[in-house]
């Protein structure tokens, strides 16, 4: 197996945690990232991890030239590709932008790799793709029915990655949260966090006065929505499981990562006030619209395909994102 990948957003949330478990499984990453959605402070705080020098190109997929002349510097085996914008509710208000941003420099990173014989992509796909589910667990053969351009960015990169020479893994995020064990390195969204655990965690840091629950009136045990968390280092670990995939065989793959179960959003406040021991002040609010009442996944294929199974638990998910928060209050360093 070739050693050496090409990491599209790697200085962002879930591209930083996949780049340390790469580094300690004996790949050497090169990271393009164009700093939209991530600071440069990371890259130091990677190097602490990994003991490692990682390579950084600050350059835009859709500079055509700029691609051509990092693939020409950077000879790679493979790509994780996970640049990309993607807040649901900016996509709906700025779809061209996406549209350009997210398919657009798909398109000349593909072109890219065909051009210097590279034949190998992971992709950071979205369980977003299913819309409302039809019926739980969510299965990969389940309908796509995204409701956001967001989610139909995602849909248009599938089908791009299905129609191209390439032997490609889709991998399908249901829920990412959580934080490296080390408290170095974890999710710091740029303004109001449009996702719940960074939410709770701002405030039971205090930078945020209260949670606000969108809706207890749903169909779940306690009336709040219930989604399927997993821990971002559980995630990393499946962008190995699909590398190692590829490596093995000709054939391209299309899959969900979730641990399979969902929790509602009070389960999470609990837990995150058990791993803070601090409070989480919430008050009941709206539905919004959009929202279901669960959402989580299937998660055998990953098993029988990627021998992957996600490990960790809510507790300790919680655990290692206050330890990212209480150590990192404002997030990294500009």
């Amino acid at each position: 197996m070739g050693r050496r990948v090409l990491v599209t957003g790697g200085l962002g949330y879930i591209g930083s945690h996949t780049c340390v478990a790469l580094c300690a499984a004996g790949w050497q990453p090169t990271i393009v990232d164009n700093l939209s959605n991530a600071k440069l402070s990371v890259l130091s705080r990677l190097s602490e991890l990994t003991g490692k020098a990682i390579d950084l190109y600050q350059a835009d997929l859709r500079d055509a030239e700029e691609m051509k002349k990092i693939f020409e510097k950077q000879p790679c085996d493979a790509v994780i590709h996970f640049a990309g914008l993607k807040a649901v509710g900016e996509s709906v208000a700025k779809p061209q932008l996406y549209y350009d941003n997210n398919v657009g420099g798909t398109r000349v990173l593909l072109d890219a790799m065909a051009r210097h014989g590279v034949r190998r992509i992971v992709f950071s796909s979205s369980a977003t793709v299913y819309g409302t589910p039809e019926r739980l667990p969510i299965p990969e053969d389940h309908r796509l029915r995204p409701e956001s351009p967001y989610g139909e960015n995602k849909a248009e990169i599938e089908r791009l990655l299905a129609a191209s020479a390439l032997q490609t893994a889709a991998l399908r995020y249901f829920n990412p949260i959580g934080a490296h064990a080390s408290g170095r390195i974890g999710e710091d969204p740029r303004g109001i966090p449009n996702n719940l655990l960074p939410y709770v965690a701002q405030v039971a840091v205090g930078q945020r006065p209260n949670l606000v629950v969108h809706g207890n009136d749903y169909a779940t045990p306690d009336g709040t929505g219930v989604r399927d968390y997993i821990h971002v280092m559980d995630l990393a670990q499946g962008h190995l499981a699909a590398l190692a995939f590829l490596a093995g065989g000709s054939e391209s793959i299309t899959v969900n990562l979730g641990t399979g179960r969902g929790y509602s959003v009070l389960e999470v406040v609990q837990a995150f006030e058990r791993a803070s021991g601090r409070p989480v002040p919430y008050e009941i609010g709206p539905r919004r619209p959009g929202d279901v009442a669960s959402c989580y996944a299937d998660a055998s294929l990953a098993a029988r395909k990627l021998g992957w199974r996600a490990h960790a638990g809510l507790d300790e998910m919680c655990a290692d994102a206050w330890r990212w928060q209480s150590g990192n209050p404002r997030g990294y360093p500009d």
